[in-house]
């Protein structure tokens, strides 16, 4: 019975919680924010890169790009040790 209440209060937790992060959300077609116009007009100066794509990837983000550069290459490797011991295994 307790287990069932808890359960219950969860979802409704959950959703209530879903339908504030939605009503949340910005409408569409809203205009781009303050941020945004900031890097357009001065991305160029600040990173000397001619494209503002890359000048966000590599200048403003670096380190973020970086983290999931790592996480990629982390997750390969671990694909990559599991099916070699798969191979090994099967060969034996």
């Amino acid at each position: 019975m307790l287990r069932r209440i808890g359960i219950g209060v969860s979802l409704i937790v959950l959703t209530a919680m879903l339908i504030i992060m939605i009503l949340l959300l910005p409408t569409l077609g809203e205009p781009p924010s303050q941020m945004d116009d900031y890097i357009i007009r001065h991305a160029q100066q600040e990173t000397g890169a001619s494209n503002v794509v890359s000048a966000v990837l590599f200048d403003y983000r670096g380190l973020d790009t970086l983290g999931e550069a790592t996480v990629l290459f982390a997750a390969a490797t671990a694909v990559a040790m599991v099916l070699r011991t798969r191979n090994r295994e099967a060969g034996d």
